[in-house]
């Protein structure tokens, strides 16, 4: 694929616009992210128990449709359980919730199909990305599909969605905003001066972004089996889970690996661990990058993901030991997708400019004299 990032890849009045589609696809993303964090920690989210992909964007225009919507969901298990004796004023507020969620989908959905559809029919989407953002309505229209799917496995013997059915859910929705945040990181130009950078990203920094990058995602991911589990709920302590490194209860259930993914105190240990693991990584990367010799923007890139992981470790933590209000319980689920979203660019900078000859060497103890080298561009379009 040539670098799109280079002066003359693309039409500027095209580069423009497919980003701003990009980031307001993005923006859309995070948007339904936390509405659909304020609806699962509200236990708002069977408050609806059809999908009417049309019709349902119109709320219960009377008192008779209320009472429709109401009996509708007085059948569900929930109903009798979490929400036992829940009366008509207290049921609206928990639709209004499910109600708002299911049309930000809505919004996110035409945010990605009308822009490609004009992008399309005016030829304006460069060859190597067509297949890529062709995806992006794709996956959208699946998402939906998939948050009905999620629903359905809470109305019927259970009193909460599925965890796997969660979980799938939002890996699909953060594979959504990944192929967004590359696509817009790879469409920015370049300075002059970036351009005329010598440095490049060797091998080892980019198999290290990578692979922190991935360890970020099966982080964010194990964190949808503990709120599908509501493990978060219990051993509201740190660093410790109830006087023990690992839990009582840690390997109850069998066969042995169901436990992962159904038994909520290995849920929140593995969460922790992987979220420890993945901070400790990212911190170190950032340590080594004030001394090792790396394109600027990659430099700062690690220092922007460093940061943000920290801050997410940090209100993990404070929203573990105060039991996960909904505030807090929302705000991580979002800055999760933003320490992604940083690890993306980190990435996605690093390979941009990743050497293709031998590698230099990762530290110095000063970022001068710089190595002297063939311009960036001409060695990645070589």
């Amino acid at each position: 694929m040539p670098n799109l990032g280079l002066p003359g890849a693309l039409p500027t009045r095209d580069r423009v616009a497919l980003r701003r589609w990009l980031l307001a696809s993005i923006v859309a993303v995070f948007l339904a992210v936390a509405v659909g964090g304020i609806t699962r920690l509200t236990e708002s989210g069977l408050s609806i128990t059809e999908w009417k992909p049309v019709s349902g964007a119109l709320p219960p225009s009377s008192s008779a449709a209320w009472a429709v919507e109401f009996e509708k969901f007085r059948q569900i298990p929930q109903a009798s359980a979490t929400h036992a004796g829940i009366e008509l004023a207290q049921f609206k507020w928990i639709y209004w919730w499910e109600w708002f969620h299911r049309n930000v989908a809505r919004t996110v959905g035409l945010v990605f199909a009308i822009p490609w559809l004009v992008f399309m029919a005016q030829r304006r989407i460069p060859r190597p990305l067509q297949l890529r953002l062709t995806a992006l309505p794709l996956l959208t229209l699946a998402q939906g599909a998939l948050g009905w799917y999620m629903v359905k496995s809470g109305l019927v013997e259970r009193i909460s969605v599925s965890a796997y059915r969660l979980t799938a859910h939002l890996g699909l929705a953060l594979g959504i905003l990944a192929v967004c945040v590359w696509t817009y990181s790879e469409l920015r130009e370049r300075t002059a001066e970036e351009r005329s950078e010598s440095l490049y990203t060797s091998d080892r920094w980019r198999l290290a972004l990578l692979g922190a990058t991935v360890l970020l995602g099966v982080t964010v991911l194990s964190g949808g089996f503990v709120a599908g589990l509501r493990a978060g709920t219990i051993f509201n302590e740190f660093p410790l889970m109830g006087g023990r490194v690992v839990p009582l209860g840690y390997a109850a259930l069998t066969p042995w690996w169901t436990n992962a993914f159904e038994n909520p105190a290995a849920a929140q240990f593995h969460h922790r661990l992987l979220a420890l693991t993945v901070t400790g990584l990212v911190l170190t990367l950032a340590w080594r990058a004030r001394t090792a010799l790396l394109p600027r923007r990659v430099q700062r890139a690690v220092f922007a993901f460093g940061a943000v992981v920290t801050v997410q470790l940090a209100l993990g933590i404070t929203t573990l030991l105060l039991a996960v209000p909904v505030p807090l319980g929302v705000l991580h689920q979002f800055t999760g997708v933003l320490a992604l979203t940083a690890a993306l660019i980190a990435t996605q900078r690093a390979i941009a400019t990743r050497t293709l000859e031998a590698a230099f060497p990762e530290t110095t103890a000063a970022r001068s004299p710089r190595v002297p080298a063939v311009p960036v561009e001409a060695a990645i379009t070589a």
